[in-house]
């Protein structure tokens, strides 16, 4: 496990998260090395897509209030824990890497709410910052469109990655949010909450 600190989300810091607290880079973590058995750390750091939705639900409660929602690629959880601070009903968190789910889990601990595995038709679908690579962005859209055509909500925190399909949302918001210059190369970036048409 990556030496952790918890500390206040920059741009929601009514959320702590046990994140790295050290000027690192994502594979600066990881020896310089990407491989395939082993994702990156993601869940170490919290993203701008991330904090742009979790923004955006503890100032909009309504959007989650009393309805199931669903935070895949996870990472921190603080999506997921910002639904829950809004009130939704039920809040699942789901990644592909274990350490992220566990790295959520943690996180809810320390911010006094619980989140669950995995959850049946949800109301709602959070997505921050998944649109990142050519590989993982066709399969979190059709995801997406799948949770969409049974009636879900689908929300998105989206800094302008290459592979974000934007022709299929409408931009309901956009922030200027803090995050890591070792990270993003910037010192901000200016991030979207996107709803699914």
């Amino acid at each position: 496990m990556l030496p952790t600190r918890l500390l206040p989300v920059p741009f929601a810091p009514e959320i702590s998260l046990h994140l790295v607290d050290a000027p690192v880079g994502l594979f600066d973590l990881t020896g310089g090395e990407f491989r395939s058995d082993e994702p990156p750390p993601f869940w170490a750091f919290v993203w701008a897509g991330g904090q742009a939705l979790a923004r955006y639900l503890l100032d909009h409660p309504a959007e989650v209030a009393g309805r199931r929602v669903l935070d895949v690629a996870t990472g921190s959880g603080v999506a997921a824990i910002a639904a829950a601070r809004a009130g939704a009903a039920e809040v699942a968190a789901t990644d592909v890497d274990p350490a992220a789910v566990a790295a959520a889990g943690r996180n809810a601990t320390a911010n006094g709410v619980t989140l669950l595995n995995g959850i049946d038709a949800p109301d709602v679908v959070l997505a921050g910052d998944v649109f990142y690579s050519p590989k993982v962005a066709p399969a979190m859209t059709a995801m997406m469109r799948a949770a969409r055509r049974e009636g879900a909500t689908i929300l998105v925190g989206d800094p302008g990655r290459g592979y974000f399909p934007e022709r299929l949302f409408e931009l309901i918001t956009e922030y200027v949010v803090p995050v890591p210059p070792t990270l993003e190369e910037t010192e901000e970036l200016r991030t979207g909450v996107w709803r699914m048409r």
